[in-house]
């Protein structure tokens, strides 16, 4: 346990950010399973609908740092490919 006035807010924070943290990553995922359910049905538009506000969210969480910009351009790049090979 902190003991220090500082390191108890610290610890209140950590706390804190950590759910918003966790949140984030769990819309996150919700909307890549929604993409990818998309893609599986092979609906283009829903899927690009869809795969639009996933590009959002992780842009958004990579400007948190709650991921690293490279892994949320890896997840972007993986959507769209996976959008331009439904036939």
């Amino acid at each position: 346990m902190a003991n220090h006035k500082s390191s108890i807010k610290r610890t209140r924070q950590t706390i804190v950010r950590t759910e918003r943290n966790r949140a984030e990553k769990s819309r996150m995922k919700t909307l890549r399973k929604k993409t990818l359910a998309a893609i599986a049905a092979g609906d283009k538009e829903a899927a690009a609908k869809a795969s639009s506000e996933f590009s959002s969210a992780v842009d958004k969480a990579a400007k948190k740092n709650v991921i690293h910009p490279n892994k949320a351009a890896n997840l972007k790049s993986k959507t769209s490919k996976a959008i331009a090979g439904i036939a």
